[in-house]
């Protein structure tokens, strides 16, 4: 920087000084300086069948329920694992877990009442 031009390839600034060849700015192409706009990003939406495993491993509904629950959390599941934009798979392991202790439940009543049932029948011989 200094008052007189040094020598070739020198530029003459707008307050006046002069700048060595390196320290010339580069003509920009008339573009803007700012960063282009990106998009939004797509919604997610949630899983039907996730929302529906979750709610009815919770109202279990005399077993059917936990059974439709367990059903519509594999179904779910398989399809977030597909579609990327679709979201729901915590609400679906959920209901997978909640209607798999519907149906342990299930299981456990049914060998309580045939294990009663079997009792009361070799009591009567």
């Amino acid at each position: 920087m200094s008052d007189f031009s040094q020598g070739p390839g020198w530029w003459q600034a707008s307050d006046g000084m002069w700048y060595p060849p390196h320290l010339k700015p580069q003509p920009s192409g008339g573009y803007p300086l700012y960063p282009s706009p990106y998009g939004y990003p797509q919604p997610r939406s949630t899983n039907g069948l996730a929302i529906a495993s979750l709610v009815l491993g919770i109202l279990w509904i005399y077993w059917i329920g936990s059974i439709l629950a367990v059903i519509f959390g594999h179904v779910a599941l398989s399809q977030i694992k597909k579609d990327p934009s679709s979201v729901g798979r915590g609400l679906a392991i959920a209901g997978l877990v909640l209607g798999y202790i519907g149906v342990a439940t299930l299981a456990v009543v049914i060998v309580i009442a045939i294990g009663l049932n079997s009792a009361t029948w070799s009591g009567r011989g």
